[in-house]
C-alpha cells in the first residue's frame, strides 16, 4: 500500500502572490507547476456604486436632477436593457489618463462604439466601448476601482 503524498507548501511563494494581489487589487490569483496548483483569494471589499460628489463639475451638478430622475429605480437598475457589464477582470479606468476628463459622464450622449471606460486587466488597457447610441443615466463604478466580470459598469438609455 503506497503511503499517502503530502503536497509542500511554498510559504514565500504564497506570501508574493498575496502581496501581488494587494498590488493589483485583484481578488484572486493561481499559479500552476505540473500537478500543484497554488490559488490565493480573497473577498473583494464592498464598493459604493456611485461617484464621489467632488468628480462632479459645478456646470454637471445643475442636471444631476434630471438625470437622477431618467436613471431606473435602485432595485431594476441591474436588470436595464442598457446596462453595460464588464467583459474581463480588472481595474476600471474612466480617463484616458489622470489629468484628462472622463470619457463619460451622466447626461452625455453617446454613439455605438464610443469609448465609455478602460479596463486594465494584465498590464493591457481593454477599451469598453458603448454597445448602442444613448445617453449615459448611470455609472456604476468609480475611476480605479477593481472590477469583476460581469460587473455592472455604465447605464445606456
Amino acid at each position: 500500500m503506497t503511503e499517502p503524498t503530502t503536497m509542500q507548501v511554498d510559504t514565500a511563494l504564497v506570501r508574493e502572490l498575496a502581496e501581488l494581489l494587494d498590488a493589483t487589487k485583484l481578488t484572486e490569483i493561481e499559479v500552476s507547476d505540473g500537478d500543484r496548483k497554488i490559488r490565493v483569494a480573497r473577498k473583494a471589499a464592498a464598493v459604493q456604486g456611485f461617484a464621489p460628489a467632488s468628480a462632479a463639475a459645478a456646470p454637471a451638478a445643475a442636471s444631476a436632477p434630471a438625470a437622477a430622475a431618467a436613471a431606473p429605480a435602485t432595485e431594476d437598475w441591474k436588470a436595464h436593457p442598457g446596462l453595460v457589464r464588464s467583459p474581463i477582470v480588472g481595474t476600471a479606468y474612466l480617463t484616458p489618463d489622470p489629468t484628462s476628463p472622463p470619457f463619460v459622464a451622466v447626461g452625455k450622449t453617446v454613439k455605438e462604439g464610443d469609448t465609455l471606460l478602460i479596463v486594465e486587466a494584465m498590464k493591457v488597457m481593454n477599451p469598453i466601448v458603448a454597445p448602442r447610441a444613448g445617453t449615459v443615466v448611470r455609472i456604476c463604478i468609480v475611476n480605479e476601482q477593481p472590477v469583476e466580470y460581469d460587473e455592472p459598469l455604465v447605464i445606456i438609455e
